[in-house]
């Protein structure tokens, strides 16, 4: 009886169970009455008090009954009280697909989760995201349409491209492509900062396959974006962290203004946001401005950050900051140094010592050095990522300031004689205008190209 009062309360689509009656004083046992002829008129409604009936002579007191063995109740109502309504049968067992209510369904968790990117040993790659490759959420309907990514870029490379594009369509006044043509063009390029090599390989494939025929702006124009394309891909590769060294250490380097911590804060920005803990240190002690901004980064981000007094030594305190990010159970060590002229033989000679002094720590740091290259230095550019590249072993580039000049097709020239990846160029001083650098959209910008 007690499976069926537990099949009554939880079970789907039947009536509730009626309250059960409590059991009656052992002292004054009463024995029901008894029952009247079930007929409409003698059947007492719930809303009537029954009909009174002589007091039955009391019964014998009943045996003891063991603990938890079910009670008999009585079928019919007692005196004084509300009628209690027939029992009711058993309800089959629910056939619904439903899980019971008191038997939550079971819910399926992944097998890892985003952590599980970051143990040691993972190697973290660095895009528009951390990790993932989702893209970010849609804005919300009341706030205006953001600019795409490529939009972005071909308005901070409109000045490049509009004086480019002058430049060319100058050129071809005539119709049939010649050799005068063709040497007009190599020299638009070259002055446009595009490197000898990559004006050599647009003035080639042009020539291949256009020669003596009829050749307007938009034909060149669309052979140059294929050709500086082919230049940039081998370079357009993403950031890469190798976390089975904890920190990671990036040192980030460059010359005077050419947005080093800015760069870091962006960086900073995309890590914590993928999830991972970042250590910052205030590698910059010549300039009070530099710390004080990187300190209000560490806050924007969530980051710790390790500074020093003005004039501090740098190399000791990049040694004091692996110390404490590695305390902390960071992720990623990032360190600003002071903007070094690359023809100062002291200042460079103190970037190595900075390096020296992280390979205490770990005989592969820093694991990542990133060179900021000012879009808008033109050729010293090319100079500064070669005696950098000596002293500090560059690993990698991020232009910044494309939105600033028009001379960006120094990336360009640069790739071509250098070589080293290209993880990130900058339009803006928004923390989201650091984007991880492609190919194509670049090639398309520059060249004015839809």
């Amino acid at each position: 009886m007690a499976t069926g009062f537990f099949k009554r309360v939880f079970s789907f689509g039947g009536q509730p169970a009626p309250d059960p009656v409590p059991p009656l004083p052992p002292e004054t046992p009463v024995s029901p009455p008894e029952a009247p002829p079930n007929t409409p008129e003698t059947q007492p409604q719930p809303s009537e008090a029954p009909p009174e009936t002589p007091s039955p002579p009391a019964p014998e007191r009943p045996a003891e009954v063991p603990p938890g063995t079910p009670r008999e109740v009585p079928a019919e109502p007692l005196p004084d009280s509300e009628p209690a309504p027939a029992e009711i049968p058993e309800a089959p067992e629910p056939q619904s697909d439903e899980p019971s209510p008191e038997v939550p369904a079971e819910i399926e968790v992944p097998a890892s989760t985003a952590t599980d990117a970051y143990r040691p040993g993972a190697r973290v790659v660095v895009g528009k995201t951390v990790g993932q490759s989702a893209e970010p959420p849609a804005s919300a309907p009341s706030e205006a349409p953001k600019l795409s990514w490529l939009q972005r870029l071909s308005q901070g490379l409109a000045r490049s491209s509009r004086e480019l594009s002058g430049n060319i369509a100058g050129v071809f006044t005539k119709k049939k492509l010649d050799e005068e043509t063709l040497q007009d063009l190599e020299d638009v390029l070259i002055r446009a900062d595009l490197g000898m090599e990559t004006a050599l390989r647009i003035t080639d494939a042009l020539s291949a396959s256009r020669y003596g025929r009829d050749v307007s702006d938009s034909d060149v124009r669309a052979v140059m974006a294929t050709e500086v394309e082919k230049v940039l891909a081998p370079v357009a590769k993403p950031l890469e962290l190798d976390l089975l060294h904890k920190p990671h250490v990036v040192l980030v380097v460059g010359v005077n203004g050419t947005g080093k911590t800015t760069t870091i804060g962006k960086l900073a920005a995309k890590l914590t946001a993928g999830g991972l803990k970042v250590t910052l240190a205030a590698g910059d002690t010549f300039r009070a401005a530099a710390i004080e901004q990187l300190k209000i980064w560490g806050e924007r981000t969530g980051s710790q950050v390790v500074a020093s007094k003005l004039g501090a030594d740098a190399a000791s305190l990049a040694y004091e900051a692996y110390e404490k990010a590695k305390e902390a159970g960071s992720d990623v060590l990032i360190i600003d140094t002071a903007g070094r002229l690359q023809n100062k033989a002291e200042l460079m000679a103190e970037l190595e010592k900075i390096v020296r002094v992280l390979g205490k720590h770990d005989a592969d740091a820093p694991h990542t050095v990133l060179q900021t290259v000012d879009a808008t230095t033109g050729q010293n550019a090319m100079n500064q990522v070669e005696i950098f590249r000596n002293v500090a072993g560059v690993s990698g580039l991020v232009m910044t300031k494309l939105d600033g000049t028009a001379r960006g097709g120094i990336l360009v020239a640069i790739a071509a004689r250098h070589k080293l990846p290209v993880y990130f160029i900058g339009v803006g001083e928004g923390v989201d205008d650091l984007e991880p650098f492609s190919a194509g959209d670049f090639a398309k910008a520059i060249a004015g190209v839809n």
